[in-house]
């Protein structure tokens, strides 16, 4: 699978799904379940690899403000959930997570922003093909800690300054 191919299954999914993450992650697992496994890894490398160049500070910024605070656990399902969102946004978003601002039509903080269920589509998929486990994907161990310079999530001031059309759009 390229990675064509892995977003053109978020593309139609998350249209199917008419943006609900849950009904994502049950149409991804019902796609996932038409290929064979090793089609079925190769979705969950992409998916883990964007998954992990996600984990940075800038994001996370970005993220406290539209859920109105984030958790490591929030954090993580966010990024599950910005993976769903399709190339465009995802690529928009780490090119600068300010971006958002415009990239989101809208944004409800009580639906939107957890993927939890989209980063387990694949290993469900796997499992149910093969009676398995998914095995080690052959990937870089993920970083420890949040790429870039630390934000603090806590400071408002300073995340109005540094995400001021997220902050005007979507702050406190």
């Amino acid at each position: 699978m390229d990675e064509t191919e892995f977003w053109e299954l978020i593309d139609t999914t998350r249209e199917a799904a008419e943006g609900d993450a849950e009904d994502q992650a049950d149409l991804l697992v019902e796609r996932l379940l038409q290929l064979d496994p090793e089609r079925v890894l190769d979705f969950a490398r992409h998916f883990e690899s964007r998954y992990n160049r996600s984990y940075t500070w800038e994001l996370w910024g970005a993220a406290a403000i539209l859920l109105s605070g984030a958790s490591d656990d929030v954090f993580d399902y966010f990024r599950c959930w910005l993976i769903g969102q399709g190339r465009e946004v995802f690529e928009g978003a780490m090119h600068d997570p300010d971006n958002l601002a415009e990239l989101l039509d809208d944004f409800d903080d009580e639906v939107d922003g957890d993927g939890e269920d989209l980063g387990y589509a694949a290993d469900e998929a796997y499992e149910q093909l093969t009676g398995s486990e998914t095995p080690d994907l052959g990937l870089a161990d993920p970083p420890s800690e949040p790429l870039g310079a630390v934000i603090d999530l806590e400071d408002e001031a300073a995340l109005a300054e540094r995400f001021p059309l997220l902050w005007d759009r979507f702050g406190e």
